[in-house]
């Protein structure tokens, strides 16, 4: 049965082809019959009971600088669709938890990928800390002191903010660092917002994984190697993706967090995996489908497709 699939997507023109989710979740909706509409998240709206988008038809191919072709631009009551993905990119700031519950509001009659309301209540650094049996020592605070204390107990610490993305923002904390109190003025001083503090994990060097789940269960990883000199591994900085497998502690991880993210609504997930230890849950916009699909030619994009399509048949 073919769906009528909206995207609700950062700017279509700017997207990487070649690592972009999203247009790679698009492609595979193509190639099962499913029709698209894309909008961003600017043109979405609530009038007088319905929640409406103005956007276009779309189509997409794997075509370097001719990637889209844009149909006339139209509003549509996207409760007459069968799917919206919520997939733009954070900042999880009041604008992105905003388009969540305006989308609220039609799932799940429209099926929103993911589910908006665990998106807005599970964001990705704090998802976690409903399983510290899992995670490295961790503290949210923005008291300084509380960080000194945690600075003082744990020695090398990662501090980063709450609800930062991509890296940004992101400093490691040496024993021998002086400047916590300097980067606390700075985080308080562009922010209310608390900060996330984690013991360092050695094992960084050897890459970072991110591990997809579809649907609570995982179908691949890939590994993401820090640029010399570099502590953070994301490849928005400069991080190296490499084939990789998951290992017993991968799957013991994934096996303890896949029925909360099934149970929550959460079919397309990353999670982040440095050494025996789970650092985020990524609900947001997770990334890493084209390049597992590159490394070992599994098709995650068709797994989600499939799940999504059972969830309307059912």
């Amino acid at each position: 049965m073919a769906l009528k699939v909206a995207l609700q997507m950062d700017p279509v023109e700017s997207v990487n082809i070649d690592a972009d989710s999203t247009f790679r979740i698009g492609l595979e909706a193509q190639a099962r019959g499913h029709r698209l509409f894309y909008y961003t998240p600017g043109r979405l709206a609530w009038r007088e009971g319905r929640v409406l988008a103005r956007g276009w038809p779309l189509e997409l191919r794997r075509e370097k600088g001719n990637h889209f072709t844009l149909g006339p631009e139209a509003e549509v009551d996207l409760g007459t669709f069968d799917v919206v993905w919520l997939r733009q990119d954070p900042p999880f700031d009041m604008g992105y938890i905003t388009t969540t519950h305006l989308l609220d509001m039609i799932h799940p009659k429209t099926l929103v990928v993911n589910d908006p309301f665990w998106v807005r209540n599970y964001p990705e650094k704090l998802l976690v800390l409903s399983f510290p049996q899992l995670t490295p020592p961790t503290l949210i605070a923005r008291d300084l002191a509380a960080i000194r204390a945690f600075k003082a107990e744990h020695g090398d610490i990662i501090l980063k903010p709450l609800y930062g993305n991509g890296g940004a923002g992101v400093f490691r904390l040496d024993p021998a660092d002086r400047n916590l109190a300097s980067l606390h003025e700075l985080f308080i001083g562009i922010s209310r917002e608390p900060l996330i503090a984690q013991k360092y994990v050695p094992d960084v060097v050897k890459g970072d994984k991110r591990i997809i789940l579809v649907d609570g269960e995982p179908v691949g990883a890939i590994n993401r190697i820090p640029a010399a000199g570099e502590t953070r591994s994301n490849m928005h900085v400069g991080g190296r993706p490499e084939k990789i497998g998951l290992t017993d502690r991968d799957r013991e991880i994934c096996a303890a967090i896949g029925p909360t993210l099934r149970g929550k609504g959460q079919v397309f997930v990353g999670i982040d995996v440095i050494g025996d230890w789970l650092t985020e849950i990524n609900v947001t916009s997770p990334t890493g489908i084209q390049e597992l699909e590159r490394f070992d030619g599994t098709n995650a994009a068709a797994r989600i497709w499939e799940v999504i399509e059972a969830k309307r048949a059912s």
